[in-house]
């Protein structure tokens, strides 16, 4: 990097780390790890210079902020899952009813929710983290988990309802976006380019050697079980990450069409 440092945002999610893990040893990077959704509302207040999104917040950030072509988190078979308690009974007849617990307002899970159930209304927000807590102390009848929530939920005693990410994938034949990597436009083209590149290279030498990425990793991971961990970065991390391509490009317009259609956006 040349001039001024880089304020870069991302999630400390295994995914995330993982493919940032070189880059953030880069002097004239300035990292600031958080929350998607506490990222997704920065967006709107324009406070970094590349941040990590929630797709539903990059289709309303997007005069803003450039889609990088790498490190988006979009495939198949790793979309959000709609779980209750197992002993809850018939929670989807009830759904509509029902209190659900969305882990942020602009993140794609609460997007996808709202396009596959939008006579869902009683929702609360919260961190992606405190979902299962909310549904197993009843603060919610059911709650939509992301991240390492879909590998741990059945041996905490939850069931799941609805993929989302099969609902997705079988209603458009498209892999599931996700979340992206953006660059806010007032940087310019030539420096947006030379962070993309550098972000590709931080990806390329991750799965080039992986073991160079699991101090950091398992420093910021939420689920500290390193088989989690592993699994976690295996469903999200792959060749999408490296380049959206044309497939992941028509995935993101369809998601957009989706979303217009349904007047979630404009």
């Amino acid at each position: 990097m040349q001039n001024s440092s880089v304020n870069i945002g991302y999630s400390t999610c295994p995914n995330d780390t993982f493919i940032f893990c070189k880059l953030a040893n880069n002097s004239e990077i300035v990292t600031h790890l958080h929350d998607v959704e506490t990222l997704n509302e920065w967006a709107f207040k324009e406070k970094l210079d590349v941040t990590k999104l929630s797709f539903h917040a990059w289709l309303l950030v997007q005069e803003n902020y450039e889609l990088l072509s790498c490190g988006s988190a979009l495939g198949r078979g790793c979309g959000p899952l709609v779980i209750s308690r197992q002993d809850a009974g018939d929670t989807h007849r009830r759904l509509p009813a029902c209190t659900v617990a969305v882990p942020g307002e602009f993140t794609t899970a609460h997007l996808l929710l709202k396009l596959w159930r939008p006579d869902i209304t009683k929702k609360i927000f919260m961190p992606f983290d405190k979902i299962m807590d909310a549904v197993e102390s009843g603060e919610a009848d059911a709650g939509v988990i992301i991240h390492e929530g879909r590998f741990v939920y059945q041996e905490q005693g939850f069931q799941c309802l609805e993929d989302l990410g099969d609902w997705w994938e079988n209603k458009t034949g498209q892999p599931i976006p996700l979340g992206c990597i953006a660059a806010h436009k007032r940087l310019g083209a030539a420096k947006i380019s030379e962070i993309e590149q550098q972000l590709k290279d931080s990806i390329q030498h991750a799965f080039d050697d992986p073991d160079s990425t699991k101090d950091y990793v398992k420093e910021h991971a939420q689920e500290l079980a390193e088989n989690v961990t592993t699994e976690h970065i295996k469903t999200y991390v792959n060749n999408f990450t490296l380049d959206l391509g044309d497939e992941g490009r028509a995935a993101i317009e369809a998601l957009q069409n989706m979303a217009k259609e349904a007047g979630i956006i404009q």
